[in-house]
């Protein structure tokens, strides 16, 4: 049985279908349909709801795309939607914000940024540009109505009054924290289950006896089997309610990243250890995926054009692996063998990446290029660790790209001839002629085999450019004001 709060209604629910998304439930369930489906993959926002959570005493906001989220991940919540923002006949200050901005054209993407502009407002203490940007990325408006949405935003901001769920933010956490599971449990209907382990040990014995099992931990990809290819997950065994799992810490030289931790969580922990981790973060697809996303689910999805495993391939990242009581750690160089398949034995999951906590992490860069600044997946991303000796010789690289083979994977011969000597112009041509027979990338609809070739090259010498201060590179999101 899964219970949440709808608002400030408390719902329970136990014989219920656990591929079904939280926009068909709110659609067809709870017949709100002020929330849209526009591209049920999570591209466009039109479905943007807000989650809240209860964390030390107080409520947390978070938009994600109802569209890819199944029914589990609303346990111990609180689920808002458009529909709740009015009181009685006064409309909150964001809708009134759109409608004194006239921000809202066809009105069809409209829900989904009065739900991202609300959680704005309540993460914020004020007006700032690149946080809004930041929120209202994963929200496409085909009117093409943006100055306004953005001055909607600002006025949002600027002008905050309190409203319903503030007032009863002491009453709403209280209900939350009540709302505690004891492990174990499930829902199922229509022939599909979903477990509902709150322990990695729990986990553990639950997938060492169900091994065919799909974990469900964010669900942003998974989920797309539902709703872009019709298919039924008959078992799934949901991650969201381990909190072991989503831990991140300092232990002795490394930093600890739980595999269930969120992108959104993995952002603000490495803002101040590694900023380039973090700044390619903002990239990753929208702000409602990054909540909803976890950084074990991008690593164990073993695509070859995600986003975290070069980085982390390029910081010498290593795997904590669990299978029942058994624990093994792996180099995520190791990791990926084919195509979407990996090291993991059946009945393994990942447990924590733990990455070292490096002295040169000043050093490390990572760009990607993809068609759109937000939003987008990868054409090509390079991330590059380099150490010099008190020579000035290469005694360390780590050259890694996404979207150059069938996985993510590390330009070794480049690495090995750089080591040893100066990082010059010259070794640094060589290692870009190297790239040639290191990698024979694929033509898509995303990029031509030559262009990723060319442009694996150019972020290469880009980094030499970085690396050795010839050229002070800003990143497009220092240009805005």
């Amino acid at each position: 049985m899964i219970q949440f709060l709808l608002n400030q209604t408390l719902v329970s629910e136990e014989n219920i279908d656990p591929n079904l998304t939280v926009l068909n439930y709110l659609r067809r369930n709870q017949r709100r349909s002020g929330t849209k489906e526009g591209c049920a993959s999570g591209d466009c926002g039109a479905c943007t709801v807000t989650l809240g959570r209860a964390e030390q005493g107080r409520m947390v906001y978070e938009t994600v795309n109802s569209c890819i989220t199944f029914v589990s991940a609303l346990q111990g919540k609180q689920l808002i939607t458009v529909e709740d923002l009015k009181e009685n006949d006064r409309l909150h200050s964001v809708q009134q914000a759109m409608v004194d901005c006239h921000a809202s054209q066809c009105g069809f993407c409209t829900p989904g940024f009065v739900m991202s502009l609300f959680t704005l407002q309540k993460n914020t203490g004020g007006w700032q540009h690149k946080q809004a940007e930041q929120a209202l990325a994963g929200n496409l408006c085909r009117c093409t109505g943006y100055r306004p949405i953005v001055a909607a935003a600002r006025q949002a901001c600027e002008q905050q009054e309190e409203d319903s769920f503030s007032r009863q933010e002491a009453s709403t956490v209280s209900r939350l924290e009540a709302l505690t599971a004891t492990g174990d449990e499930e829902i199922s209907a229509n022939g599909n289950r979903c477990l509902l382990p709150i322990t990695t040990e729990q986990l553990a014995t639950l997938y060492a006896a169900n091994p065919k099992a799909r974990l469900l931990a964010g669900g942003t990809d998974l989920a797309l089997r539902v709703t872009q290819q019709a298919e039924a997950l008959p078992l799934t065994i949901a991650l969201d309610r381990i909190a072991e799992l989503k831990r991140c810490y300092q232990q002795g030289d490394e930093i600890v990243l739980g595999a269930g931790a969120s992108l959104s969580h993995c952002y603000e922990v490495l803002a101040a250890r590694i900023p380039a981790v973090a700044q390619m973060l903002t990239r990753f697809a929208s702000q409602q995926i990054r909540n909803q996303g976890t950084l074990g689910g991008n690593i164990g999805n073993a695509s070859p054009v995600g986003d975290t495993p070069p980085m982390l391939l390029a910081l010498d990242a290593s795997l904590m692996l669990q299978q029942e009581g058994r624990i093994r750690r792996l180099p995520l160089a190791d990791f990926f063998l084919s195509y979407r398949k990996t090291a993991l034995r059946e009945g393994e999951f990942i447990r924590t990446v733990r990455v070292p906590e490096v002295t040169g992490s000043q050093f490390f860069r990572a760009w990607k290029v993809a068609k759109r600044a937000e939003d987008d997946i990868s054409a090509v991303l390079g991330a590059f660790m380099i150490e010099t000796d008190e020579a000035g010789n290469v005694c360390r690289a780590r050259l890694a790209f996404g979207g150059m083979a069938a996985i993510p994977m590390r330009a070794v011969r480049c690495e090995q001839l750089l080591t040893g000597k100066p990082f010059t112009t010259e070794s640094l041509e060589l290692a870009c002629a190297m790239l040639e027979h290191e990698f024979a990338p694929v033509s898509d609809f995303r990029a031509s085999a030559g262009y990723r070739l060319l442009v694996a090259k150019n972020l290469l010498r880009r980094y030499h450019a970085s690396f050795t201060g010839e050229l002070n590179l800003l990143e497009v999101s220092d240009y805005v004001s």
